[in-house]
């Protein structure tokens, strides 16, 4: 008696079910921390590309050692020091997590914003190592671009710490992907404006005060632009002299809640700001910016 190949398949899924269920099974903590304790290194009968693909499903895991002691710390690694992982397997996880960012994205005191902020992160090490060593090409470099400012402007859930789910920093996370790209050469004009401008309209609508140093990386992330060559002092000097008059008018009209956290985020931006400049080597801009950032803090503390 013949049997068709499906039906051989068919018998074969019903008499293996356990041996399959093995071979797909994904890998539980004590794999990782074992990776972790072998100082990360990929183990000799896996891929590191595969495993990496694995390892990214546990960025939107509420267990804070999943996913940020075991997956964030292992791909760091195989991303960016170590740099075991080849090109293609690098540019499948960078659109793979370029579309996390978008899922349940308007949700907030939900844990998908967990998958949306560490896939933020993550890709800030895939531009750290496009600046060291170009891989992603024109196109997806300006995706990205695009994709990391709509994400700064769109993200809801800003919460920094949790004692439950550990950090969760969107906002943290964004700049310091921002940061990353603004070392790139690929940057064009418009998108040092772009980032300006989702970083101005971050600290302008955001409901609360940071409180987990959500401002100094926001600042790291400005000064990574304006240092750039291309970048006009001009748009900069406008958001300044746009902050001034927005804060004057939050003692001129009955205060909220939301107007004092608007103040007070300028004004930890602007601190943090000037205190990353004065630790840049002296040039004639970085004065100049430092000076005109000085000069609005002083107005705040009359």
């Amino acid at each position: 008696m013949r049997f068709s190949r499906a039906t051989v398949a068919a018998l074969m899924l019903a008499l293996c079910p356990a041996a399959l269920l093995a071979q797909n099974a994904p890998h539980d903590k004590a794999y990782w921390r074992a990776i972790a304790k072998d100082n990360y290194a990929v183990p000799t009968d896996q891929s590191a590309g595969a495993l990496a693909r694995e390892v990214s499903q546990l960025l939107g895991s509420p267990d804070p050692e999943l996913r940020d002691d075991l997956a964030y710390s292992i791909l760091v690694r195989w991303i960016y020091r170590l740099k075991v992982m080849p090109t293609p397997d690098l540019l499948a996880l960078t659109d793979e997590w370029r579309d996390n960012l978008k899922i349940g994205i308007g949700e907030s005191g939900t844990n998908s914003v967990l998958k949306r902020s560490f896939s933020a992160l993550c890709l800030s090490l895939m531009a750290n190592r496009e600046a060291k060593a170009p891989f992603l090409g024109e196109q997806r470099y300006h995706q990205l671009v695009a994709d990391a400012v709509t994400y700064l402007q769109s993200e809801r859930d800003l919460r920094g710490y949790d004692g439950t789910l550990g950090w969760i920093h969107a906002n943290a996370h964004t700049a310091d992907l921002l940061q990353a790209l603004a070392h790139s050469p690929m940057q064009t004009k418009d998108e040092e404006n772009s980032i300006l401008a989702a970083l101005a309209t971050r600290l302008s609508t955001a409901p609360q005060v940071y409180t987990q140093g959500e401002q100094d990386r926001m600042a790291g992330a400005l000064l990574a632009v304006i240092q750039r060559p291309t970048f006009a002092a001009a748009p900069f000097e406008n958001w300044l002299k746009a902050v001034e008059d927005e804060d004057k008018q939050v003692w001129a009209i009955p205060l909220t809640p939301e107007s004092l956290a608007r103040f007070q985020n300028h004004t930890y931006f602007l601190q943090a700001l000037s205190v990353r400049l004065a630790l840049e080597p002296e040039s004639p801009r970085v004065t100049d910016f430092r000076t005109r950032v000085l000069a609005i803090l002083r107005t705040r503390l009359d």
